[in-house]
């Protein structure tokens, strides 16, 4: 299981296994987001077992699905509204972590500057440049 902290809050992983989940709460983590698809690929496993183990884990689980490279502003406003709810900090997953990534860059556009948070992005491992304009924009808003 490969965990990228991002913030005090958010930590964000590519898909976990479900033998993995149980070690979350030992870790400290209070809930989980996932942003795949439910079926996004044949080796991820089913939604409804990790729901179930997220849970046995005592875990708060949220599904999030998100399509791959085409995050919506609608995306991000859900994404800002679940992080404001769930129990932190949150472990959040995807394919490789990016979307979940991408998501909570999108969501800091006006509270942090577009150089922090692409800086934050690459600690944790993440090159969000390409998002750097929507960023700007976001900001903006």
């Amino acid at each position: 299981m490969q965990i990228h902290k991002l913030t005090d809050k958010l930590s964000v992983s590519p898909q976990v296994a479900l033998e993995d989940i149980a070690k979350l709460s030992a870790l400290g983590f209070k809930s989980v987001i996932c942003n795949r698809p439910e079926k996004e690929s044949d080796d991820q496993p089913a939604m409804l077992d990790v729901e179930q183990a997220v849970k046995a884990a005592g875990l708060t689980w949220q599904h999030q699905p998100v399509v791959s490279g085409k995050i919506k502003d609608q995306d991000v406003e859900d994404f800002t509204e679940i992080m404001a709810k769930l129990p932190q900090p949150v472990f959040a997953f995807c394919r490789t972590g990016t979307r979940c990534s991408t998501l909570w860059a999108l969501s800091q556009a006006n509270d942090m500057s577009v150089d922090d948070i692409l800086g934050v992005a690459a600690e944790a491992g993440y090159n969000l440049s390409d998002q750097q304009t929507r960023i700007e924009a976001l900001s903006h808003q």
